[in-house]
């Protein structure tokens, strides 16, 4: 008999062999493994080393947490109703384990033991960052609870991995449940080409008449961004932002207990709510220096917010509802600018986009990245790619899987399967991958992206350099393990060489001619940049207030209905009134789909957004090619992980603390 693939970790994971069944035996049968290991750590007599305590206490779940991301991706990516039915029947044991750990009054009594050692009081450096980290981290997850307080911990933790789980397969299902059919092709009027060959694919695959249209973003956006038909883009608008609130599928309830839940455990573990919990180890520290962030810069951004929606709506001539905004903004863009953004995407042919990229990292970090071929995969859309160094050496392999699919949630996102490291015997590499939901090839076209597109696509790929150029001796602070609102500057930094021209000619030629793009339509395309750029600030500051406040303030005796409240809360950000039944984050995976996921974090984004803005002023001083700029961000930024402390690594490559000003010049919102 076969053992079964997720026993052993392999560089080259054999998607082809995993299934449905191997899930629930091998999740168990690692569980006792990682349980076993734990157990001869808190047994072991000896003298406490660094090499029996803290990286035994590595090495203990390494199979583990190896198997339980493999899963979890392939659920992720491609799912099945076997598939699901296996990860819900083992994520509760799993997530229970975890929580278990720092809980286990023999394993912190020997780690307390290690650091009273003569040998913990000499370690510098990552080592010394290793222990200090670990021994706060066992603090602030209970190791110094009660025996009552640990076990209510434990169930709150198996609670909540349950109820996220479920939060996020009722926004796949949802989204997949709803398509609106057009027989008229009338009611196209307006739609692009590229949409409406998409719609009329997507019919044809599910054997229908007409135009098939769908809430995943490749179809939704140009519905709303282009279609003239008003009551369509209001279906649509009003099916998206009520996701998972049908009866069989309604999110609402599981906000209320998550929130709950979140707040009871940042109050048994001391923290005043769960913001503070979760914000402790990373740069804001506090849910109120957070927010103060987010009020700031909502405070310059307001103006000019407030003259945009104006302007629109004196352009439009109509009082705009949420399904008229981007329609009538796109025609404001194109009066104010002649510029299509569907004029674009000839040149963003994917594989181009995806070729040119890789040129560019080699030339700014000296990385090659080429294709590997005959490595098993989990659907015929991915490809598998090898990263290598100057001299060679293997740093890493990760897979792409750009296209949706009903099997595949949406969004998109960098994994890390593997994590590498120096040993005595050299580099193990890393291994990982990017997922997004790109427009995907119709009819004999290549796909063709959206200039959005291109920028997520090298947001993602920001994140994976993150993972493959680590280079910390030790795995639990390597790669993207860094505190949330410093993970975002690696992987938002990349979306800068989208805007330069340089960069845009090694990958932006017509999938036809192979011309570059023209320069009057690039000229538009940067004029274009800034267009409503308040409103683009003030989106993503609204959904990190909603955050803030939800896990910070919210109070569900004195401020009722969580759907009403964050609503309330939302509107002052938005450009229009929402409608009465809006439930936005009723699909809001960023914050509920797993039991921290971007919970009281969503500020993240903006503030690596101020770091990245301010960073790549270097680049654009020193030349967007500089090997020297490269060279210093790759070893101050891209290589450190979290062995040291995010504020100094930045200062580091910058040679100075961040200045917030250069957001607001690249929005737009001040003068250069």
């Amino acid at each position: 008999m076969q053992e079964n693939p997720l026993y052993q970790i392999q560089f080259q994971i054999p998607f082809d062999q995993i299934r449905a069944e191997h899930v629930e035996p091998g999740v168990r049968e690692l569980l006792k493994r990682s349980q076993a290991n734990i157990d001869a750590i808190v047994a072991d007599a000896a003298p406490r080393t660094w090499e029996n305590t803290m990286m035994a206490m590595e090495r203990a779940t390494e199979g583990l947490d190896y198997a339980l991301g493999v899963i979890r991706h392939l659920e992720s990516v491609n799912t099945s109703p076997e598939l699901r039915a296996a990860w819900n029947a083992v994520e509760g044991d799993a997530s229970e384990f975890y929580t278990l750990i720092p809980l286990n009054d023999g394993l912190w009594k020997q780690l307390k033991k290690f650091a009273e050692t003569d040998e913990a009081k000499a370690l510098t450096g990552t080592k010394a960052r290793f222990v200090t980290k670990t021994l706060d981290s066992f603090r602030r997850h209970g190791a110094d609870l009660d025996a009552a307080g640990k076990k209510r911990l434990a169930e709150i933790d198996v609670e909540l991995t349950k109820i996220t789980t479920k939060f996020s397969e009722n926004v796949l299902d949802s989204t997949n449940a709803f398509e609106l059919i057009v027989t008229d092709e009338a009611q196209l009027a307006g739609l692009p080409e590229s949409a409406r060959a998409a719609a009329k694919q997507s019919a044809e695959t599910k054997g229908v008449a007409g135009w098939r249209f769908t809430l995943q973003a490749p179809s939704y956006i140009p519905v709303l961004t282009y279609l003239d038909d008003r009551s369509i883009r209001e279906r649509m608008y009003r099916a998206f932002s009520t996701r998972a609130t049908e009866p069989e599928r309604d999110n609402r309830p599981l906000i209320a207990q998550i929130l709950q839940l979140r707040r009871e455990k940042a109050k048994l573990l001391g923290f005043a709510d769960f913001a503070d919990f979760v914000l402790h180890d990373r740069m804001a520290h506090t849910g109120a220096r957070a927010m103060e962030f987010v009020l700031d810069l909502e405070k310059k951004t307001q103006p000019f917010f407030g003259k945009e929606n104006a302007e629109l709506e004196a352009y439009a001539g109509m009082k705009l509802e949420p399904w008229d905004v981007g329609y009538w903004a796109e025609k404001q863009r194109r009066a104010l600018y002649d510029f299509d953004e569907e004029e674009l995407r000839p040149y963003f042919r994917s594989e181009r986009v995806v070729d040119g990229m890789f040129e560019i990292v080699q030339k700014l970090f000296g990385i090659s990245v080429t294709r590997r071929e005959g490595v098993p995969l989990w659907h015929p859309d991915v490809r598998c790619y090898e990263v290598r160094d100057r001299d060679g050496l293997l740093l890493g392999s990760f897979y792409a899987d750009w296209y949706p699919r009903e099997t595949k949630r949406d969004g998109a996102w960098m994994e890390a399967f593997i994590t590498g490291v120096e040993t005595p015997k050299g580099f193990e590499p890393h291994s990982g991958c990017v997922c997004g939901n790109m427009t995907p090839p119709v009819g004999d076209k290549p796909a063709l992206l959206t200039h959005r597109e291109v920028e997520t696509i090298f947001h993602e790929f920001g994140h994976l350099l993150h993972h493959v150029l680590s280079r910390v001796e030790v795995k639990s602070l390597a790669g993207t393990q860094v505190a949330w609102d410093f993970v975002e500057l690696p992987s938002q930094i990349m979306e800068n060489w989208c805007w330069e021209r340089k960069a845009l000619d090694l990958f932006a030629r017509h999938y036809e001619t192979g011309a570059a793009i023209p320069e009057e339509l690039f000229r538009k395309m940067v004029r274009a940049r800034t267009y409503r750029g308040a409103n683009a600030q003030m989106r993503q500051l609204g959904f990190a207030c909603v955050d803030l406040k939800l896990h910070r303030e919210y109070d569900p005796g004195r401020d009722g209905d969580v759907m009403e409240y964050a609503k309330k809360i939302a509107q002052p950000f938005s450009a229009a009134k929402f409608p009465e039944k809006y439930g936005m984050i009723a699909g809001f995976t960023h914050l509920f789909a797993s039991p921290v996921a971007y919970g009281a974090g969503y500020y993240s984004y903006k503030w690596a957004e101020v770091l990245d803005a301010d960073a790549f002023t270097r680049f654009l001083e020193e030349g967007i090619f500089s090997e020297e700029a490269g060279a210093a961000f790759r070893e101050h930024i891209l290589s450190k992980g979290d062995s040291e402390d995010p504020a100094e690594l930045y200062r580091r490559f910058m040679g100075r603390e961040p200045n917030p000003e250069a957001l607001l010049v690249r929005s737009g919102l001040v003068a250069a």
